[in-house]
C-alpha cells in the first residue's frame, strides 16, 4: 500500500498589526499585574502605618521617639512595629517587633501582636517576660502560620528602673554621658507563636541620667553591605555622639542607618532619652 506524505501548511507569516496586537495585549497584561501588586503593597502599607501609634506617651524627663520606613523595593511590604503606652502603675510599656513574611499577612498579623501585647500587658502583672509568654500562647491559639520576633519593656519613671525581656529579637543599644555605649547583650527566647509553653527571662537595668536607648528592628542595622555586628556598632558610636540632641534628631540619624547597610526589609527605630534637651 502506497504511503502518502502529509502535505505541511506554511503558516501564515505575522505582520505588523498581528504583532502589534500581541504586543499590546501582553502590555495590558502586565500592566494589570502591576496594579494589583501595587494595589496589595498600598492595602499593607496602609494597613501597617495604620497599626502604629500616632502619638507617644509624654512622661516627665523621659523623651520618646519612634521612627518607620517601609521595605525598600515596594513588593516587600513587612511587619515591622513599634509601640509605647501607659500602665495603670504609671510605668511605661514599650514594644518593637518584626513579624515574618513580606505581605498583607504579616501587616494584619502584626497588628494582632500588638493588640494582643496591650492587652496582655493592662490585665497582667506588666511583668515583660509573663507578658511576652502568655503573647505567644494566644498567637498560637490564633493558628497562624507566621510568627514574630519581639522586645518588650517596662520603664518605672519613679525609680528608673527597666525590665526588658526578648522573645528572637535584635539587642537593644545603649550609651551614657560618662562615654561609655555598646549593645545590652540580655538572654532571650524563641519568636512569638513558634511553640506554646516557652519562658522569656527577664533583665533589670537602671536608666541613668542623661542615657540613651535604642530599639530596633533588623532592617535598620543589617543588610548586604553591613553585618548585624557592624550595624549595631555604628548606633552605638551614633547615640555616644548624639547625648546633647534632641531625641527626634537622633532617631532620625539611627535610622539613617538602614540606608548605609543597604537593607531591602522594612525598619523600626524607638529612641529612648533620659534628661535630653527639649526643641525649642
Amino acid at each position: 500500500m502506497p504511503r502518502y506524505r502529509r502535505r505541511q501548511r506554511n503558516p501564515r507569516p505575522a505582520n505588523a498589526d498581528d504583532l502589534l496586537s500581541q504586543l499590546g495585549e501582553l502590555t495590558a497584561r502586565a500592566r494589570e499585574e502591576i496594579e494589583r501588586q501595587r494595589a496589595r503593597v498600598e492595602l499593607a502599607e496602609a494597613l501597617q502605618r495604620g497599626m502604629l501609634p500616632r502619638t507617644l506617651p509624654d512622661v516627665p524627663e523621659l523623651r520618646v521617639a519612634a521612627r518607620y520606613a517601609p521595605a525598600r523595593h515596594g513588593l516587600d511590604i513587612g511587619g515591622d512595629w513599634y509601640d509605647a503606652f501607659l500602665l495603670d502603675n504609671d510605668c511605661l510599656a514599650l514594644s518593637i517587633g518584626d513579624v515574618q513574611g513580606h505581605d498583607v499577612d504579616a501587616a494584619a498579623f502584626m497588628g494582632q501582636i500588638r493588640i494582643v501585647l496591650r492587652a496582655v500587658a493592662a490585665t497582667a502583672s506588666a511583668d515583660p517576660g509573663d507578658v511576652l509568654s502568655t503573647a505567644n500562647d494566644l498567637l498560637i491559639a490564633l493558628d497562624s502560620p507566621l510568627f514574630a520576633t519581639c522586645s518588650f519593656l517596662r520603664v518605672d519613671p519613679r525609680t528608673w528602673q527597666v525590665w526588658s525581656a526578648r522573645a528572637g529579637h535584635t539587642s537593644a543599644v545603649w550609651a551614657h554621658e560618662d562615654g561609655g555605649s555598646g549593645v545590652i547583650e540580655d538572654p532571650g527566647g524563641p519568636p512569638l507563636a513558634v511553640q506554646s509553653g516557652e519562658r522569656y527571662p527577664v533583665t533589670q537595668h537602671t536608666f541613668p541620667p542623661h542615657g540613651m536607648v535604642a530599639l530596633l528592628t533588623d532592617g535598620v542595622v543589617e543588610g548586604p553591605t553591613f553585618s548585624i555586628d557592624e550595624g549595631l556598632g555604628t548606633v552605638a558610636r551614633i547615640l555616644q555622639e548624639s547625648l546633647s540632641l534632641d531625641t527626634e534628631e537622633v532617631a532620625d540619624k539611627v535610622m539613617e542607618v538602614a540606608e548605609m547597610t543597604g537593607h531591602s526589609d522594612d525598619a523600626a527605630v524607638l529612641v529612648l532619652s533620659r534628661g535630653a534637651p527639649e526643641v525649642s
